[in-house]
């Protein structure tokens, strides 16, 4: 062939390259993704192992969870590169541990897309049509996309921390969406609390009075059986957005605690 003809050639091939389809395929955003070495990560140290620690999640597979009131799982949620991931909201619904909890330690790493909203609600029966009708949501949320007036670390319509006055707003520890943030829950019969990236946020006491008036100020006041058990499952919440986590890490405490 010619030189000028495969010249020619090589032109039409490269204005092929950049045909419509070709273009709307690069200008097509790429679904939520958590990059990251997950080789140390959903594993327990010597120390946690001797202090009672127990994984909720092993890094490979969905054992020990399932949605609410179901035997199995929903493929909206997924295991990918080590992270429990919801990776379509639209086809997951919220995914319980097969265990239910009473007073305990919990840790747990969330990751979470643009505008993302999920949440931990605790203390899930199932007398309830949905998991927040019975257990408290500790909400998690992209702060800075945030549509909902409920930010990340709260327990939903119930508790909120203090005003930060470097800021003049409520005090917010929360990382950017897309990077890794890491939650404590720490409940007992006398003090409950409330961590984000290492900050406390405020603490409580489940049925005190206090509990009690601002249940019956919010929505919940209306759920005759919600905050009323002191165990049940603990749910991730999963119609949201895209959300994933990892070290998710319980520490059951004794009643007798304090």
């Amino acid at each position: 062939m010619p030189a000028f003809r495969r010249l020619f050639l090589a032109a039409a091939l490269g204005v092929a390259a950049l045909s419509p389809l070709s273009l709307r395929a690069a200008d097509e955003k790429p679904p939520a993704s958590y990059p990251g070495d997950s080789s140390n990560e959903n594993k327990l140290t010597d120390e946690e192992k001797a202090a009672g620690w127990k994984l909720l999640f092993d890094g490979k597979t969905l054992t020990g969870w399932n949605n609410f009131k179901k035997k199995d799982i929903k493929p909206g949620w997924q295991v990918k590169d080590g992270n429990l991931v919801c990776v379509d909201p639209k086809n997951a619904s919220d995914l319980c541990t097969a265990d239910q909890y009473g007073w305990f330690e919990l840790s747990i790493d969330y990751n979470i897309n643009k505008a993302g909203n999920s949440g931990i609600i605790f203390h899930v029966t199932e007398e309830g049509g949905a998991v927040w009708a019975t257990g408290p949501e500790l909400q998690l949320q992209d702060n800075a996309n945030a549509k909902d007036p409920q930010l990340c670390g709260w327990l939903y319509q119930l508790y909120k921390p203090e005003i930060d006055p470097k800021t003049g707003k409520p005090l917010d520890a929360t990382k950017p969406f897309g990077e890794w943030n890491t939650i404590k829950l720490i409940l007992t019969p006398t003090k409950c609390e409330h961590y984000v990236n290492g900050v406390k946020y405020f603490e409580y006491q489940m049925g005190s009075e206090d509990f009690k008036k601002r249940v019956e100020a919010s929505k919940f006041g209306k759920m005759p059986k919600f905050a009323k058990s002191d165990t049940g499952f603990i749910a991730l919440q999963g119609d949201h957005g895209q959300v994933a986590f990892r070290n998710i890490k319980i520490r059951p405490i004794a009643a007798e605690q304090k």
